[in-house]
């Protein structure tokens, strides 16, 4: 049995770790970085703007206040919850430089971003697809330049904001999907070209294609990208309406009917975003119509945007504000509550599968500071409150403000580290604030008599509350307007026993302004710019608070501005906590052995769970020799690197046996 799981693994992980590039390493040594910065300067992803706070309210808050909580039950909790409820949305043109090369060299800090996720909130949703999936062709490996997965064209006809390209890939690309998924317990979406439904043989290739490489790792195929804005970018008619959208729907649910795909009922739609109202569509008939194939409803929203169209361009500065609040979200989430509610009847999941800041890559100063933080963790729960079952957050290229994570340009990548993004954090809280039983239920606790500075979210698991989500958005560094939130559970005026903890834990997400770059959880970070490789920084910071048992409350401070997360429970701080006994990470270190080389070295003891970063040269991958001109792929070919390949591939079963990383 032994021997049949070894050669099993060795099969696997000859694959998956082909790609390690290992050369002598030396001691690590400082990279100069200013000729890197002056080389982003000008990029959206690094961009530096810090804006200025609204002052803070006079008079100021109330700032000592009870957070009534009640055993059993709360009147309007939210469907059950998963701990990867906050996830990310991956344009398709460019998954390369996010995911990885191929499907033997992945970007291990990208692995990390996801691995921490996992074990916090046990698994991690990704949606690959995007402006760039309604032209996009599946091709041969071969057809695919530098042992790629995806190659980019400028669009032919299109007329879009974003300036998307064309996009054609290989099957690798979802074989590299699987093998990520397999990692660190990432499911996926995918998006299914739209383009012509009258010629969709290709789609309907992808659809078989991507069904047998990423099996149970598939979540659903996106049919079509927000069609409301065909018309308006020329992939149709000016004229386009929805009823011609559920025609051109019906004709690729007959081809894909004819696919012998293992499970018809896997499509997601309508992802309207702009000029349809989904309600309306559904009241023509879209939720019953298409039941027997719709696995998940979607939509997709931005509350405001960037693309400066007819000279329409908002101001930063001005703009701010309306990032900072509880009432800009509720605003939001409350044009979707009806049509929540009737997706809730058809029995299906409400999907956002990609919202962010603003579209066209969002504003500077706003996108990237501690305000986008919580504006983003507040938006999470508030959707999860009105029975969403996901939120995905978009991830675009290097001239992108939102972005949750970013690679460096392709001439720093064998150099310097990525960039994290003030929205990651926030996956992070929601994913610690949701755990990994799947339970969590989620309830707007309107604190302070619902003052917009100061929401509050209780989350209960199986009739208990286990956690609470407390803010401030107010930006005052004098100590005014930090507030005490007083949980009590039960008792009071409530008429019910209290059951009231003795103590409580607490982490925070702190800044030190609102339009900070610089954000911590729980005393942590990523690493600044072009400096994280995916793994957090310090050492993680969880404060005890004594109740006092004979007012049955726990007294919360909660500084201005910050978000704190309180575990009710022990068991609570437990599962949304990493397992100690578990590979979490994927340790990476840039040494360099002579002038202007750059070696990515692997930590051995983690070498059967990662892949590397990548060796002397951008596409000089899979190569033990230094300065070699082969790729990895190509050598793989060869009888000594397959040897050497299922050699490592061996130690790595031995490692997989022993510490269960293959179990789900």
């Amino acid at each position: 049995m032994l021997t049949s799981q070894l050669v099993l693994l060795a099969c696997v992980w000859a694959r998956l770790t082909g790609a390690v590039t290992i050369y002598g390493v030396k001691s690590a040594k400082t990279i100069p970085t200013s000729q890197a910065h002056a080389a982003v300067a000008t990029l959206a992803a690094y961009d530096q703007t810090v804006l200025t706070s609204p002052s803070p309210p006079s008079p100021a808050i109330t700032n000592n206040f009870l957070v009534q909580l009640y055993p059993g039950t709360m009147p309007g909790m939210s469907i059950k919850q998963s701990g990867s409820f906050l996830g990310f949305s991956i344009e398709l043109s460019v998954v390369q430089q996010t995911l990885g090369k191929n499907s033997t060299h992945l970007q291990v800090p990208f692995l990390n971003y996801m691995a921490n996720l996992r074990a916090r909130g046990g698994a991690v949703s990704i949606r690959v697809g995007g402006n760039s999936q309604d032209q996009a062709y599946l091709v041969s490996s071969d057809s695919i330049p530098n042992y790629g997965v995806v190659s980019k064209q400028k669009q032919a006809g299109a007329t879009t904001p974003t300036e998307t390209p064309d996009v054609v890939f290989s099957s690798d690309l979802l074989t590299m999907m699987k093998n990520i998924g397999d990692l660190v317990d990432a499911n996926f979406y995918f998006g299914l070209n739209f383009f012509n439904p009258d010629n969709e043989t290709n789609a309907v290739l992808v659809a078989q294609t991507a069904e047998k490489i990423l099996g149970d790792r598939l979540l659903g195929f996106q049919l079509g990208n927000e069609p409301d804005l065909y018309g308006p970018h020329g992939r149709r008619n000016s004229s386009y309406s929805m009823e011609n959208y559920m025609n051109d729907y019906q004709t690729m649910i007959n081809d894909l009917n004819g696919a012998s795909l293992t499970n018809n009922q896997i499509l997601i739609g309508p992802s309207t975003c702009c000029n349809w109202n989904e309600t309306e569509l559904f009241n023509l008939g879209y939720l019953t119509t298409y039941a027997a194939n719709l696995k998940m409803v979607a939509i997709q929203r931005y509350p405001s945007d960037n693309c400066k169209i007819n000279g329409n361009v908002h101001d930063p500065q001005q703009t701010f504000s309306s990032y900072i609040g509880h009432n800009t979200i509720t605003s939001l989430t409350a044009q979707y509550i009806t049509s929540s509610q009737m997706v809730q009847a058809a029995g299906k999941p409400f999907v956002l599968m990609e919202t962010n800041t603003a579209s066209c890559g969002g504003f500077p100063g706003i996108s990237d500071s501690f305000a986008a933080t919580m504006w983003a963790a507040d938006l999470g729960l508030q959707f999860a409150f009105i029975n969403f079952s996901q939120v995905l957050l978009h991830v675009g290229g290097q001239d992108t403000y939102y972005n949750p994570f970013t690679p460096p340009p392709t001439n720093l990548s064998n150099s310097f580290g990525w960039t994290t993004g003030a929205i990651y954090y926030s996956s992070l809280l929601i994913a610690e604030a949701f755990g990994k039983t799947g339970n969590a239920q989620v309830v707007d606790l309107y604190s302070n008599s619902n003052n917009d500075n100061t929401p509050g979210y209780a989350i209960y698991e199986d009739g208990n509350p286990v956690r609470v989500v407390l803010f401030n958005y107010i930006d005052d560094s004098t100590g005014a307007n930090d507030y005490t939130a007083n949980i009590a559970i039960g008792g009071q005026q409530t008429g019910q026993a209290s059951t009231t903890p003795t103590s409580v834990q607490v982490r925070y997400m702190r800044a030190p302004s609102l339009g900070s770059h610089n954000v911590t959880w729980a005393g942590q970070n990523l690493g600044g710019e072009l400096g994280s490789d995916g793994r957090l920084q310090g050492t993680q910071e969880t404060v005890t608070i004594q109740c006092d048992t004979t007012a049955q409350t726990c007294a919360i401070p909660v500084k201005a501005p910050s978000i704190a997360l309180v575990f009710l429970t022990d068991t609570a701080l437990t599962e949304s906590s990493p397992d100690s006994t578990m590979t979490q990470t994927f340790p990476t270190s840039a040494v360099t052995n002579k002038p202007n080389k750059i070696t990515i070295s692997v930590d051995p003891s983690v070498l059967s769970t990662s892949n590397g970063r990548g060796g002397a040269g951008n596409n000089l991958l899979g190569s033990t020799s230094e300065g070699s001109l082969n790729s990895a792929p190509a050598r793989m070919q060869a009888g000594a690197a397959a040897i050497s390949a299922t050699f490592v591939a061996l130690s790595a079963a031995f490692f997989l046996i022993s510490t269960g990383v293959f179990t789900r």
